[in-house]
């Protein structure tokens, strides 16, 4: 039976006047009721609009189907088949602008909640057959290396050990997961959900090699030459931060959101146990408008900032952060300043950041990326007084691979070249993820591990 309510089930969450001081979880997730009414809103549609805007094309409809019949344990067969990172899927994804974006209920109320229903079928699976032995298939002889241990690297490594290949990750930090555990915070994503899917493909037999920084402890051709790996995915992501390169950057109290994010996130500074040393703010600006912008200033928060503001150059309408993000926000009392730009940082006289002055934007004729251009309005600067500032305005590619790997062609981009399958121009040689896009979302990245994936086994195939 179809319900043919508009609305979606709403998602149960903390407070905001509460969570904005803690790093527990915000979302809380559906009953199991919850699940099944939210999910016989599915039309059931003929054309399935939602797989294709799925990037890696779950069966959106077949496993909602399942929930809607109580069979919770099917609905995650069906997600399986297509993903294996469900948990982290259903959290992250940016589902409003992908699956959910093409749903035909959009027409005439909300799109059925495609993520939540993704969290809730991969949550009662860990809790109900978590301990249940995870099958291995049967060796095939061939031996993959897997550079980067992100969305994209666990992606391919999940398809390819399926495929019963031996598959090692060799992983630049102490820790397994990369964005998923440096750069998202806990209260979005716990790290015990990225430990989880990394341990099941490890009883898989996927071998992960940690503090293992390719192109300094060794290259992708040592790999392929001493190692005896047939074939190499290079997953790397995109880690570089970026800075505006204005007056007062190099003061006190300014730092990346890669560095501040990852201090809170992989090195626990959240929690006082840890003893790490952290920059603490009380009256702290994040410039940027992206979902490592939101998270820094949610996080800025919840470390015991009194005020938090965006500044952004934009307006609303073109904030690239997904709108639950800046919902969220918005509710913990994060202040937004947008159609400002910073143009300096002031600071006192030992250093440390007094203010950052900003001058105000307006709207012009759209540029290249389709969104409006920003206009400086002449005369309109004025400062905000803060004690630090966090710069969130993109990362850059790092080239440590391309300057250590013999011939290998960057993109237009800066990126590794691929063609459409992952390949690059050497024989072996396979890419995807951010290290060949720039900073995309985890699920396209997951998308090109498995077009990596796939690409693989056909080449060791034949």
């Amino acid at each position: 039976m179809i319900n043919l309510v508009h609305s979606q089930n709403p998602m149960p969450e903390q407070a905001p006047d509460v969570r904005n001081k803690n790093f527990l979880e915000v979302c809380t997730g559906y009953s199991e009721q919850q699940a099944i009414n939210e999910a016989m809103r599915c039309l059931r549609c003929r054309k399935k609009p939602c797989v294709s805007g799925c990037p890696v094309n779950i069966k959106i409809p077949d496993f909602i189907a399942r929930v809607a019949e109580g069979d919770f344990e099917g609905a995650y067969d069906v997600i399986s088949q297509d993903s294996s990172l469900p948990a982290i899927c259903g959290r992250v994804c940016p589902q409003e602008t992908q699956c959910q974006g093409k749903c035909v209920h959009e027409v005439k109320g909300e799109a059925v909640a495609i993520g939540r229903l993704e969290r809730f079928v991969a949550d009662w699976h860990a809790a109900n057959f978590g301990d249940v032995e995870v099958p291995k298939a049967e060796s095939n002889g061939h031996k993959v290396a897997i550079i980067g241990s992100g969305p994209a690297g666990l992606a391919c490594a999940g398809d390819l050990i399926n495929k019963g290949y031996d598959v090692t990750v060799y992983e630049a930090l102490h820790k397994t997961g990369g964005v998923l555990v440096y750069g998202i915070p806990q209260f979005r994503l716990p790290k015990e959900i990225v430990a989880m899917e990394v341990s099941k493909l490890e009883e898989k037999g996927v071998k992960f090699v940690t503090d293992a920084v390719v192109g300094r402890s060794f290259t992708v051709d040592e790999l392929m030459k001493e190692g005896g790996y047939e074939s190499v995915f290079i997953g790397t992501g995109a880690g570089l931060p970026s800075f505006m390169n204005i007056p007062g950057e190099n003061l006190i109290g300014v730092c990346s959101a890669n560095e501040y994010l990852t201090r809170i996130n992989l090195m626990k500074a959240y929690r006082p146990e840890y003893d790490t040393p952290i920059m603490h703010g009380d009256r702290i600006a994040v410039v940027g408008g992206g979902n490592v912008a939101m998270d820094a200033a949610r996080c800025a928060k919840r470390m015991g900032a009194s005020e938090v503001y965006i500044i952004y150059r934009r307006s609303m309408t073109e904030l690239p952060a997904r709108a639950e993000e800046v919902h969220h926000a918005m509710e913990e009392g994060i202040i937004f300043k947008l159609l400002n730009n910073p143009v300096e940082i002031h600071g006192d006289e030992n250093g440390n950041v007094r203010s950052i002055e900003c001058v105000e934007m307006e709207l012009g004729e759209p540029d290249a990326s389709g969104r409006r251009r920003p206009v400086e309005k002449k005369g309109s600067n004025f400062e905000i007084p803060v004690d630090m500032v966090i710069m969130s305005i993109g990362t850059k590619l790092n080239t440590l691979i391309l300057d250590t790997t013999e011939n290998l062609d960057a993109n237009t981009k800066g990126g590794i070249g691929t063609d459409d399958g992952a390949a690059t121009n050497r024989e072996g040689i396979y890419a995807g993820g951010d290290a060949v896009t720039g900073a995309a979302t985890v699920i396209k990245a997951m998308g090109a591990g498995k077009v990596a994936a796939a690409s693989i086994d056909q080449y060791l195939s034949e």
